[in-house]
């Protein structure tokens, strides 16, 4: 197969061609030719698009498919689509399904099933039998079929000690431990921000508190032990200083944002909109000052879609009993260039490759293709038809967006 990207500008700090506009020939999967006159034959796929750009593949920490157990939300043929349509060549799926994704022949099953994608699937395995925060689960196991981590899915590890062991035995065989952060005992039945909001709307609060100490706690057995860790999805002013202190300290800790909690603060609560419900909740407009800065300063390494498709009979219903999550991929792009430059985004939209083991094709000559195609300069009111996904449980519906994208060059497919 042969395609020609015409007149694309390449935004890759790393290629030598950055922030050049040139044309791409990819033949095989394999850039095999960059330059501004590239000749072509009647069987090259030619895709001339406005104001195009590529750039390395993008790479989500956090998403959620149904399948298996709740293909209601989303199946993982049509999962993988949206993240491919989405700019997304590789996503970390999380163990949200049913039955639960805590031994070997899940990561299998799951990797095997995906393989055909332009996308490629990680799969994070639970880190508990269960998800119960009782016993450790097939760690060992999981990782040499492929898990790339192990978190119990917007679970906090209750036991200390359970963290403490899970941070020592994956030392023997360099595995990442997620700990979501929350005390539950301090978040109680909350669910949006402890806050004047909050009060106002006569809703349940969860403290900030509950997010920093835990994040103090997981930090403090992390000095003690060693290992990797990775905090999913942080949401406070204190959680940031936290982590920024402890990066300071030399451990080995990272953390991601989900792109809602960056722009959305718990103003948009004001008409009980489920699309808001979410996990951790929305904060105030000062934390989300704060991770942005967090971010700009990386403290924060990367940003997450947080993708969670949640079928209409569990969303549009009262707020207390609406399931948490929104689907975030299809309006990722779009979402951060509201507040961030070009370049910081697509660096943040692919930072955590590093931290869950991919590597990264520089866009050169004789490199693997594994590109994101999009226009950054597009403005759009993001609306239902912007949405691949099943479901659309959208926290960004009805907002005004900047950018675009296009599709996705990778594992020898194009997807537009």
């Amino acid at each position: 197969m042969k395609i020609l990207l015409k007149s694309a500008c390449i935004i890759d700090s790393l290629s030598p061609f950055h922030n050049q506009t040139v044309s791409i020939l990819i033949e095989n999967g394999v850039i095999s030719t960059i330059g501004t006159d590239i000749h072509t034959d009647k069987d090259t796929q030619i895709i001339e698009l406005e104001h195009l750009h590529v750039s390395q593949g993008w790479f989500d920490s956090s998403v959620c498919f149904g399948e298996p157990g709740y293909e209601e939300r989303e199946t993982l043929t049509n999962g993988l689509l949206t993240a491919a349509k989405s700019g997304f060549t590789s996503v970390a799926m999380n163990p949200y399904t049913k039955p639960l994704i805590d031994h070997a022949s899940s990561i299998s099953f799951l990797k095997s099933k995906a393989s055909f994608a332009a996308t490629k699937l990680l799969v994070t395995g639970n880190l508990t039998t269960g998800a119960k925060g009782k016993d450790l689960a097939e760690l060992f196991d999981m990782k040499s079929n492929g898990a790339c981590s192990f978190g119990d899915y917007k679970k906090p590890i209750s036991n200390p000690n359970l963290l403490k062991i899970a941070l020592q035995y994956t030392q023997g065989f360099d595995g990442l431990v997620q700990s979501y952060p929350q005390e539950n005992a301090i978040a109680g039945k909350g669910m949006v921000n402890e806050h004047i909001n909050s009060t106002q709307l006569g809703l349940k609060g969860i403290p900030a508190l509950a997010e920093s100490l835990q994040i103090a706690r997981d930090l403090y057995i992390l000095e003690y032990t060693g290992g990797k860790l990775h905090i999913p999805t942080v949401s406070t002013k204190e959680s940031v200083a936290l982590i920024k202190a402890a990066k300071n300290k030399g451990l080995d800790v990272s953390c991601s944002v989900a792109i809602h909690n960056l722009i959305l603060d718990d103003g948009c609560l004001s008409e009980f909109d489920t699309n808001y419900k979410v996990l951790p909740p929305l904060r105030t407009k000062t934390d989300c000052e704060a991770l942005i800065s967090g971010l700009l300063d990386n403290t924060i390494d990367m940003v997450t879609s947080d993708h969670c498709p949640i079928d209409i009979e569990n969303k549009q219903v009262e707020f207390d009993n609406a399931a948490y999550g929104s689907i975030g991929l299809e309006s990722a792009l779009g979402a951060l260039l509201t507040i961030l430059p070009l370049e910081v985004t697509i660096e943040k939209l692919q930072a955590g490759k590093d931290r869950f083991g991919l590597t990264r094709s520089i866009i050169k000559e004789g490199e693997v293709a594994n590109l994101t195609l999009f226009n950054p300069l597009k403005e759009y009111i993001f609306t239902k038809k912007d949405i691949t996904s099943t479901n659309n449980n959208a926290a960004f519906l009805g907002k005004t967006l900047k950018g675009k994208t296009y599709g996705v060059v990778a594992n020898n497919q194009i997807i537009l």
